[in-house]
């Protein structure tokens, strides 16, 4: 069976649940004690983040070219990145390898489209949320249109994510404040909400949104493992 390799740590935190995702769900597919093979590279999220805030994206890129290709040589069949916000540099990368990648976008597109849904919510970084990468790529290939939160939530979010969610702190009062996020988006036409950053499933379930939730993570990590499994 072919293998998935993860390119990790970003942080590590939502990596535990793309690997708990991907052999949770092998194994209730294949079995007895089975599941699929995986390799992990788990990188440093402080570094990488930074240069995505200072904007050295090319440095960026180059680092997590080195970091698929050594996935490549070491057996992988196919390669995720385990975020949302480093996509921005997916192109360049899925360029100098020569296995496939899934993009998280795809994977959370088809699941929006699956569901009927043309207008959804997007929470994530400053960056995913702010930048064209992640929003032009669900209008232009998918139809999809988006809407974002304003800049002072969008401040509160990145500091849920940085200060609480990355070290696995779990407030009752940063779920409220999300939730109260995506009613009011709800009353901006948003018909579901796409949980953009890998962490923030974490705290927000579907049972908390007043909207479909899209889980980038889970459906990646189910993508990923549809391929493998030649499903």
């Amino acid at each position: 069976m072919k293998k998935i390799g993860m390119v990790g740590g970003l942080s590590w935190q939502s990596t535990v649940h793309y690997y708990r995702i991907v052999n949770e769900e092998s194994n209730n597919r294949l079995g007895n004690k089975s599941t699929v093979e995986s390799i992990i590279y788990s990188t440093d999220l402080e570094r990488k983040y930074n240069l995505v805030t200072s904007g050295q994206l090319d440095t960026l890129a180059q680092e997590f070219i080195e970091i698929a290709q050594s996935l490549e040589k070491a057996g992988a069949d196919v390669v995720i990145m385990c975020t949302n916000t480093m996509h921005t540099v997916f192109d360049q990368i899925q360029a100098e390898i020569n296995i496939p990648m899934i993009h998280i976008v795809d994977a959370t597109a088809q699941a929006i489209k699956k569901a009927g849904k043309s207008k959804v919510a997007l929470l994530g970084t400053t960056f995913t949320m702010t930048q064209p990468f992640y929003k032009a790529k669900l209008k232009d290939v998918y139809g999809i249109d988006t809407v974002v939160p304003k800049p002072e939530q969008m401040d509160e979010i990145m500091r849920v994510i940085e200060e609480e969610l990355t070290f696995n702190i779990i407030k009752d009062s940063s779920r409220e404040y999300f939730v109260n996020v995506i009613e009011e988006l709800k009353q901006q036409g948003a018909e579901g909400v796409i949980l953009g950053c890998t962490e923030i499933q974490m705290l927000i379930k579907q049972k908390d949104s007043p909207v479909p939730v899209f889980d980038s993570t889970e459906l990646h990590a189910l993508a990923a493992l549809d391929y493998v499994m030649g499903e």
